[in-house]
């Protein structure tokens, strides 16, 4: 089995430009959605890190004098939250991500593999 992180953009809480907003409802709905799936990972031994979802706010330390520049960056890259998988092949990790309910919400998941460290 090898590691994979799924990086979640857009979303209920992140929208694309142009989306409407949601009622209570309609999140607490999504949200229910995502637990499912989650629990689903989970049962089926691929949940390593359920991750979470991360905050608008950010800093970016650069460059050897380590500058910080305040963000969030542009709204394309915004990543809106994380998981950590465990799937056999990186064929069986897209696969796993197809179930995302961030589709419904216009968002995307870009599966990554984690590089193996041998120390």
């Amino acid at each position: 089995m090898s590691e994979f992180v799924f990086l979640y953009r857009g979303g209920v809480i992140y929208k694309t430009p142009g989306e409407p907003e949601r009622s209570p409802e309609e999140i607490q709905a999504h949200l229910g959605k995502w637990g499912a799936w989650m629990q689903e990972l989970g049962a089926k031994g691929h949940m390593k890190s359920p991750g979470a979802p991360l905050e608008q706010a950010s800093k970016l330390v650069s460059g050897p004098k380590k500058a910080v520049t305040d963000g969030p960056f542009a709204e394309k890259d915004l990543v809106s939250g994380f998981t950590l998988i465990e799937a056999k092949d990186y064929a069986q990790a897209v696969e796993l991500a197809m179930g995302c309910p961030v589709f419904v919400a216009g968002g995307s998941v870009e599966v990554r593999p984690v590089m193996k460290m041998h120390m």
